[in-house]
């Protein structure tokens, strides 16, 4: 099995906000930077079950990511934090040794953000950030994100 597998995540925020395609990334987008051609891809679906939509998500496979979907069901408030991204805090600290030390996040990217602890779904671009560590990206509408508020969202893997 190779180390630098992709994990696809289905993440479902229940109907549809916005137009159709606003917000829309490609799924050629979620592939991470560290993966090189050719290496094989392992699906692993995870559900995220709010008020809105449905989103899928890449996820990258590194330890922080795989430490994620082991804390799963999850249940979580998501809170609007620079205007840039959602956030939530975690049961728990992931760890994040053998994994990327830093990323500059586009809009549709899951990150852990290791010195708070928490959950970062982003929605507009940021600058680079240590200890922000990138765990996919969404591959579909992120438009539910961009809505202001507070959004309560179950996370949950789907087994095949």
């Amino acid at each position: 099995m190779s180390r630098c597998l992709d994990w696809v995540a289905m993440v479902v925020i229940a109907p549809a906000i916005g137009s159709a395609g606003a917000g829309r990334l490609d799924a050629a987008d979620a592939i991470p930077p560290h993966r090189a051609a050719g290496q094989p891809v392992q699906t692993v679906k995870i559900r995220i079950v709010a008020e809105g939509a449905v989103l899928t998500a890449t996820l990258d496979d590194h330890p922080t990511a795989r430490a994620l979907l082991a804390l799963l069901p999850l249940q979580l408030t998501l809170e609007d934090y620079a205007a840039t991204e959602k956030i939530s805090d975690l049961p728990k600290q992931l760890p994040t040794e053998g994994s990327p030390p830093g990323t500059e996040p586009a809009a549709g990217d899951l990150a852990y953000y290791a010195p708070w602890g928490n959950l970062a779904v982003f929605h507009r671009p940021f600058r680079y950030s240590p200890g922000l560590v990138r765990l996919g990206r969404i591959d579909g509408d992120i438009g539910v994100l961009r809505r202001r508020g507070a959004l309560r969202v179950r996370i949950e893997r789907v087994e095949d």
